[in-house]
């Protein structure tokens, strides 16, 4: 039997996340759990797969998505409701379920009166919804940014305006020139462990490393950076990742770019 659980303010101490949810007592982790709290009342939704193993309740994904408006993407998606995350793992995948919790983005979208639904995607490297999800549920492709990201948008009205992604410049990057800079949000809870190895990595190799959190959802949707938004490391003014749980990578480019 499967189940969806909406985790919300009151529950989400007995149900906890679905990322890294063994280690619950973590920073990171309560960090996230803070960051829901805050924006639950902006709206968010944040949504367990709850599947039947051994006999045990246990979740096997899960969708978090919130108002255009509020979302933590570098794109402009106001009036729309946008998913930040969609993931569905081990014997719960290829069963439907990926397309269950995408019909709850949906039902809730159009119950609160939005524009419809949208959602950021990569066709390579990982960490991001492969368009398909969306594709098979009339999601249709509405902005690309290289090297490989696009904009998927459910409209239920022709007359919906488009979201897009908002405009990135090295520029904006350029100021980060000095070491290694880590532009994070409490969003994501692998990024307090990546901070850590990333920190205490420059400090062994002599680099100068700062970590700077953004607090607000404006950073992320204009920051200028990189459209992931509320996640980027950044080593002498050029972005070297986005992937917050990617620890052993993102120290391997820095020893490249460096």
């Amino acid at each position: 039997m499967v189940q969806i659980i909406d985790v919300n303010e009151e529950n989400i101490d007995k149900y906890g996340l679905f990322c890294r949810k063994s280690y619950m007592k973590s920073e990171g982790n309560q960090n996230k759990v803070k960051w829901l709290k805050e924006r639950f009342k902006e709206g968010l939704k944040y949504k367990l797969l709850i599947v039947k193993e051994r006999g045990k309740d246990t979740s096997r994904g899960f969708v978090e998505y919130i108002p255009g408006e509020y979302n933590w993407r570098g794109i402009d998606a106001k009036g729309w409701m946008v998913i930040h995350c969609l993931w569905v793992t081990g014997q719960a995948k290829k069963k439907g379920n990926g397309s269950r919790l995408v019909k709850e983005v949906i039902k809730d979208a159009k119950e609160q009166g939005l524009y419809g639904v949208v959602a950021m995607t990569a066709d390579k490297q990982g960490w991001m919804p492969n368009p398909k999800i969306f594709e098979k549920h009339g999601f249709k492709k509405v902005a690309e940014m290289e090297p490989y990201f696009k904009l998927y948008a459910l409209a239920f009205s022709e007359n919906a305006p488009s979201p897009k992604f908002h405009p990135i410049s090295e520029k904006n990057a350029e100021k980060y020139k000095d070491g290694v800079t880590i532009l994070y949000s409490a969003q994501c809870p692998h990024v307090s462990d990546l901070i850590k190895e990333v920190d205490e990595h420059c400090t062994s190799k002599s680099i100068n490393f700062k970590a700077i959190k953004m607090t607000k959802c404006s950073e992320a949707q204009q920051g200028g950076i990189h459209p992931y938004g509320l996640y980027s490391c950044l080593c002498n003014g050029k972005v070297i990742s986005y992937k917050p749980g990617m620890r052993k990578e993102t120290i391997e480019r820095i020893n490249k770019c460096i």
